[in-house]
């Protein structure tokens, strides 16, 4: 069942691992079935570039296993958390990137100090308290301070990101990173200003409704 979806999964997966987001079996992504309400999910504890479709675990937003050869991540009951809290989220990533994950080691968000984070984010991206790993905790440490973003630092441990898909997720833990990363180093050389409200206001909206050949926003 799901043969497509866990397709597009698994390769979102192995993206992670491309892309430099994660080491070793550390993350995952998923993504909820829009007519099943099924989530697939990686499994656990098995390494990305190993990671084949039929790998792939197949749960109910309770957490429960529908399908598949392995036990699923140990963040399932975050995942499907997020989903039973937000209708609207169909994708949710998780890595340790490292530029982030400094950030979440320090319990700071991470300041808008680009157009490109001003762009993308809005604003800030936020830290949350700290979560057990492995229970709903993390899912409700996610829900209650990202907001209407798509990104959030879980306190010392990482980044999770939400989407409508696990494409738009992904997409939004890769830049989540860039923006990390060109903080950390900006702020190595001193104090750095964040930009202005109302200039990130600006840019978030020439995003949404300028930028690309179907803007974000036009629809809304």
């Amino acid at each position: 069942m799901l043969e497509q979806l866990k397709a597009e999964v698994c390769q979102a997966n192995r993206d992670l691992l491309a892309h430099g987001l994660v080491v070793g079996t550390s993350g995952n992504v998923s993504q909820r079935d829009g007519h099943s309400g099924l989530v697939v999910i990686k499994p656990s504890g098995v390494a990305f570039d190993a990671l084949r479709p039929e790998d792939m675990s197949v749960v109910d937003l309770q957490g429960n296993v529908v399908e598949g050869p392995y036990k699923p991540s140990v963040d399932t009951a975050s995942h499907v958390y997020v989903y039973r809290a937000r209708p609207d989220v169909h994708g949710v990533v998780h890595t340790h990137s490292p530029y982030a994950t400094t950030f979440a080691i320090r319990g700071e968000p991470i300041p808008v100090l680009t157009t490109t984070h001003a762009s993308l984010f809005g604003g800030p991206i936020p830290i949350s308290g700290y979560a057990v790993i492995g229970e709903e905790e993390v899912g409700r440490e996610i829900v209650a301070h990202v907001g209407d973003g798509t990104s959030v630092l879980l306190r010392s441990h990482g980044v999770f990101t939400i989407g409508t898909d696990a494409q738009r997720a992904l997409r939004a833990a890769l830049y989540t990173e860039e923006c990390a990363e060109a903080a950390h180093l900006a702020m190595l050389r001193g104090y750095v200003e964040p930009m202005a409200p109302d200039v990130v206001r600006a840019s978030r909206e020439w995003y949404l409704y300028g930028y690309g050949q179907q803007p974000v926003g036009a629809g809304s």
